[in-house]
């Protein structure tokens, strides 16, 4: 039998999604009509939004349905900043879209140490536009609209990043200085408040958290002007036009329900005693592996293992012909083979970046599938180093 160890990629569609995915199919009416049938249709999506934001701890008008963290993230990086900056820890989509705004967005040595914790201290490095206006050069000018992004936890590694201080630290920079989260791995695993995080914008994604792949949302702050990616019908509180995805979106809102009883129910602990059982087998095989973050605040289910020489992708393809399913990496960013660049960012060489696998628990992975994932690491282990002698 096979062993699913990907859930931070993307995880199985919960009971309570399906449900209400199935209910939602016989609800044929379009949400922007007014006739009984739209206004049944327009209830689910409400009922969703509501979902969502009891398990964020947001208001419901704050959530912003979308087509995933994607588009989220491309709708907050679609609005006029003068400057953005980002942490080298981020999704992919941020980074891209940082790069487009600023030619080195996480300038200086180094930001993140071996633990793969963001050093904000450093973010006081990011004020591009800010120090050329307080320098007076023509064309800045003094009302900089900047935008820094950090992300809650890091695919990667499962590192958690303290928010809090280095929001902090770059709102300092700017005189309109806007905080994007992307809480896609941390939302559903850990306590994620939106209202306790000083971010004007956060995103999530269904797919993550048991819902329906296709669907996310962007949680953006009562008070704050969003203009919509997508033209159109202004569906979305005008923020984001097109017709609805009901049956996604009633999945979405019954995983978010679910997930946020998980998290405060504590059942994401027994993840993490099984997760340090199989770290613990995995390191009393090998003496060379780095369990990279193992002393930082991470995730309860994520792995991130490094061992020196044995590429990555080699180490994906032999496990899955053993029955497991682990990674490289982030799964957004599958079929590019190459050194991660969030543990080079950390300062480990690209012979060890290139090693690096993910292994991430879910609810129902059970202690004899991460021993039995464990004895057939080990055994592969030990075939790569009599190869290598």
């Amino acid at each position: 039998m096979r062993v699913y160890l990907d859930h931070n990629a993307t995880t199985p569609l919960r009971a309570e999604a399906r449900v209400a995915m199935l209910a939602a199919m016989d609800v044929v009416g379009n949400p922007s009509s007014v006739h009984a049938e739209g206004r049944a249709a327009k209830a689910l999506v409400e009922r969703a939004r509501a979902q969502v934001a009891t398990a964020l701890a947001c208001d419901p008008a704050e959530v912003v349905f979308t087509s995933g963290a994607t588009e989220a993230i491309n709708l907050v990086f679609a609005q006029p900043w003068d400057e953005a900056a980002c942490s080298p820890l981020e999704h992919d989509a941020v980074l891209r879209q940082t790069y487009a705004l600023h030619d080195d967005p996480h300038t200086g040595a180094p930001l993140i140490g071996r633990d793969g914790v963001f050093n904000g201290a450093l973010v006081s490095g990011f004020g591009f536009y800010a120090q050329r206006a307080k320098r007076g050069e023509p064309g800045f000018g003094r009302a900089a609209r900047g935008l820094f992004a950090l992300t809650a936890a890091n695919a990667e590694t499962g590192v958690l990043q303290p928010l809090h201080p280095v929001f902090a630290e770059f709102a300092g920079e700017m005189e309109v200085s806007h905080r994007f989260c992307d809480a896609t791995q941390a939302f559903g695993k850990v306590p994620f408040s939106y209202r306790d995080t000083p971010c004007e914008y956060a995103s999530v994604s269904a797919h993550k958290i048991g819902g329906p792949k296709g669907v996310g949302a962007l949680v953006v702050k009562q008070g704050v002007d969003i203009s919509a990616g997508l033209k159109g019908g202004g569906q979305e509180m005008g923020r984001r036009s097109g017709t609805e995805n009901v049956i996604g979106i009633a999945g979405f809102g019954a995983a978010a329900e679910a997930a946020a009883h998980d998290v405060a129910a504590g059942h994401w602990e027994a993840v993490a005693e099984k997760r340090d059982l199989m770290e613990s087998a995995l390191e009393a095989a090998s003496n060379t592996t780095i369990l990279v973050g193992k002393d930082a605040p991470r995730l309860p289910n994520t792995s991130c293992l490094v061992t020196a020489g044995w590429k990555g992708e080699t180490q994906v393809m032999q496990m899955d012909l053993a029955g497991f399913a682990i990674s490289a990496g982030s799964a957004c960013s599958s079929g590019k083979v190459k050194a991660s660049t969030v543990l080079q960012a950390m300062g480990y060489d690209e012979s060890e970046a290139s090693s690096a696998i993910r292994v991430s628990l879910g609810l129902e992975t059970t202690q004899d599938d991460v021993l039995r994932f464990a004895d057939a690491w080990a055994a592969k282990l030990k075939k790569h180093e009599a190869r290598a002698a």
